[in-house]
């Protein structure tokens, strides 16, 4: 296996991730154990996870499945989202950061983080408050680097420009969503990535499942993300998109290749991915996405399949130039 170094950290990771939402929500304790062993029979040594995620149980059977190999992993996990009812429970003033890295050191059982996650912007606090409180974590060792999920390629731009300016430890690591469906993460975050040497860890690579074949305008599984979650079912609401997944599907079956394998392999191939994050309810799940581990798209493969949907404008929109 390849392994992929994350920026210019000279950490090395797995080219995928394997993302823990799932774990203590749609996958109990004992699925969450098979899937864990099965990646990482595979050879993934990258596990994202956050807070939220089912509450903190995803944090706490991580936590219980690592032990013992923890210092063979790269983890992570994420503030922002609300825990409790709590007004001051969410958010990324320097009271929650540290609150809550605390107590998600206590659930993943660890006395550190290779990588903590700002989980989204918060516009009610000062940048220079979350990075100067993520600088003191990892000042005492609590994490190692910073790193920012759904964050807009200009605010990430005024943090780095912030951290030099106050000698602060800088985002190392950029977790945006993007697939053949949502590629708006092309048009700048992607760009600035490679020219800052940041690393990039894509959620979504299989469009929440539209990618992998199981889906058309007549067919949508009754246990499926995008019919049982409101929230993915707005995300890919857009018709157009079942358009591209039907394309996609014939273009991957006319190859002879899993649509799964195919839509992760394809963001892998972008050059200033790290590792795209895929997860899964049960193990059967992980067989296409695991072949997308050593699978070596050529440039030709890359563009027919960047054909077959809509390129997002330029940042400066003037593409009749170019």
């Amino acid at each position: 296996m390849n392994y992929q170094q994350i920026g210019r950290t000279g950490v090395k990771v797995s080219p995928l991730c394997f993302g823990t939402m799932t774990f203590g929500d749609s996958a109990d304790e004992n699925t969450s154990a098979e899937i864990y062993q099965k990646v990482r029979d595979a050879g993934i040594n990258f596990f994202d996870c956050a807070n939220v995620y089912a509450g903190g149980q995803s944090e706490e059977i991580l936590g219980n499945l690592m032990y013992g190999e923890r210092d063979k992993l790269i983890i992570t996990s994420k503030v922002h989202g609300a825990m409790s009812n709590d007004i001051n429970d969410r958010g990324l003033s320097r009271r929650n950061i540290v609150k809550a890295c605390e107590q998600s050191l206590k659930r993943l059982k660890t006395d550190y983080l290779d990588f903590y996650f700002l989980h989204q912007f918060d516009p009610e606090v000062p940048i220079e408050e979350s990075l100067k409180a993520l600088d003191d974590l990892v000042r005492h060792g609590m994490i190692l680097y910073p790193a920012v999920s759904n964050w807009a390629a200009w605010q990430i731009a005024k943090a780095a420009g912030i951290s030099a300016k106050q000698e602060l430890a800088r985002f190392e690591l950029i977790q945006p969503m993007y697939n053949l469906l949502k590629r708006q993460a092309e048009v700048e975050i992607l760009p600035m990535a490679l020219s800052e040497e940041i690393g990039v860890v894509p959620y979504n690579p299989m469009g929440a499942g539209m990618l992998t074949g199981k889906y058309n305008s007549k067919n949508k599984p009754k246990d499926a993300r995008i019919t049982v979650n409101a929230m993915y079912a707005k995300r890919y609401s857009d018709a157009s998109y079942l358009t591209t997944a039907k394309a996609f599907t014939k273009y991957a079956k006319e190859k002879g290749l899993e649509p799964a394998m195919l839509a992760v392999a394809w963001v892998k191939a972008h050059p200033a991915i790290t590792a795209p994050i895929f997860g899964a309810r049960k193990v059967e799940q992980l067989a296409a996405p695991l072949k997308a581990l050593n699978y070596k798209m050529s440039q030709k493969m890359y563009t027919e399949i960047a054909a077959l949907s809509p390129q997002p404008p330029l940042a400066n929109d003037r593409s009749e130039e170019r």
